[in-house]
């Protein structure tokens, strides 16, 4: 009897290192093979902000060609501007200054032709650092922004100097160099009616385009209910203009489509998800031309979160 529970206890001690073992060695997500390599570090958070806001200076914005009683489109841009002024704002007042390293900014393509403009746009690039961060300079963000955002919108509409804005061109030689900074949470706004074109980058690839304009929506046919069969079919969309995009965040808001075709709004907004997904942009928001007031909670809580 004496052999039988000595023979007992050492078997339930082997099954149990056995179990031990097995399960420090883990397995994998399938529950049978076991991991050979441990996993890595812990990526760290980015907690410092790099925003852009690209402004779409065309006549989209021209209150007299495109009026809105409720709100004029150049108008609601300049909410949206306030809205992320403040988000920014907000976003500086959470950290510690020993950890502010944070920069905001705003840019056109091309360049305004109206050099009191391109002035003016210099005073919308602001950096903040342990060194300079104070809590009147934080608080002016969004005050600054909106005064001269709104300078810069009544010049252009003044002037009737519509340069157009060409995103496809930006996305291609300078939202690298522009708007994506290492070890920072890159966000890039882009305030537009969700139309692209400009001429110096207006061609065809194939069935891919570098524009989108409401003439060409209707010569592809995409102005039926089956516009989602023929991007499928034909390969539609916009020309990839760059690649591996993976560390920029995309929020476009201004989404404005042409009336008369009840499928234009997601004509748009296929082709921008496309276009953005093929330039492997896992994060973006589309949204379209609301009031500031039901966009700004959005805007917070997207650059807060």
């Amino acid at each position: 009897m004496g052999n039988k529970i000595v023979f007992a206890i050492g078997l339930g001690l082997l099954c149990l290192a056995i179990g031990l073992c097995l399960k420090g060695c883990g397995t994998g997500t399938n529950g049978n093979s076991p991991m050979s390599v441990s996993p890595g570090p812990t990526p760290k958070s980015k907690e410092d902000l790099n925003v852009s806001i690209l402004l779409d200076l065309s006549d989209r914005i021209d209150p007299i060609k495109y009026p809105s009683p409720s709100m004029e489109f150049y108008k609601r841009d300049l909410g949206y501007i306030e809205a992320i002024g403040k988000a920014f704002e907000a976003h500086l007042r959470s950290k510690q200054v020993i950890k502010i390293n944070d920069q905001i900014q705003v840019y056109f393509e091309p360049e305004p032709l109206d050099a009191e403009i391109d002035n003016l746009a210099k005073e919308l690039k602001l950096s903040f650092t342990k060194a300079n961060a104070t809590k009147a300079g934080i608080e002016k963000v969004s005050p600054q922004f909106t005064s001269v955002a709104t300078k810069i919108y009544e010049q252009a509409i003044q002037d009737k100097k519509y340069i157009g804005s060409d995103i496809w061109g930006f996305f291609k030689n300078k939202v690298n160099d522009y708007c994506i900074k290492p070890d920072h949470r890159n966000i890039l706004f882009i305030l537009t009616d969700g139309y692209m074109f400009h001429q110096d980058s207006k061609f065809m690839d194939e069935n891919k385009s570098s524009y989108l304009t409401p003439e060409l929506v209707r010569a592809l046919k995409l102005n039926t209910s089956k516009y989602n069969d023929l991007i499928n079919e034909k390969g539609y969309g916009f020309v990839k203009a760059n690649d591996n995009l993976d560390d920029l965040e995309v929020i476009v808001l201004g989404v404005n489509p042409a009336k008369g075709n009840p499928f234009e709004g997601d004509v748009i907004k296929a082709y921008w998800e496309k276009w953005l997904a093929d330039m492997k942009i896992e994060n973006y928001v589309i949204k379209p031309a609301d009031l500031p007031s039901n966009l700004d909670n959005a805007i917070q809580t997207y650059v807060n979160k």
